[in-house]
């Protein structure tokens, strides 16, 4: 029944939850649908689009480097 809303990704019966793809445009509307249903009892929006992955002063650590040159 949720696959009408995006494309289910993974579905873990065990623990209960669908992780669930959407347009980031229809997001709101969606989580509005899906809170309407009795068997949803949350609705919980993805951050990666949010979170910055260019990361700044990442110097490599000497050791590492100098373990990486020997094949380790």
């Amino acid at each position: 029944m949720l696959r009408r809303f995006g494309n289910v990704h993974y579905v873990s019966k065990r623990l209960k939850y669908v992780v669930l793809y959407c347009n980031q445009d229809e997001i709101d509307g969606i989580m509005e649908k899906l809170k309407s249903y009795s068997f949803v009892k949350k609705v919980e929006p993805s951050y990666k689009p949010f979170v910055k992955t260019e990361y700044e002063n990442s110097t490599p650590d000497k050791a590492k480097e100098y373990d990486y040159k020997m094949g380790i």
